[in-house]
């Protein structure tokens, strides 16, 4: 089992074991889904289809983004 804190603005850190799960990355978006007395967290995703961006992951390293900021 993995834990994360609620700081007092309400926010939680999604843990970096549970990222890597979910292959979750910025701008990400998360479903909650209510089940019982219990929320489990899924990755938002393109439901039967294809991501059209996932071809694109190649050129979305830290190294782009520092050379593309100012663009």
């Amino acid at each position: 089992m993995v834990t994360a804190k609620f700081s007092r603005n309400s926010q939680v850190t999604v843990p970096k074991p549970v990222r890597d799960h979910l292959g979750l990355r910025a701008g990400d978006l998360l479903n909650f889904a209510f089940a019982g007395d219990k929320v489990v967290l899924t990755k938002a995703g393109w439901e039967g289809g294809v991501d059209p961006f996932a071809a694109f992951a190649e050129w979305d390293s830290e190294a782009d983004r520092r050379a593309y900021a100012r663009l």
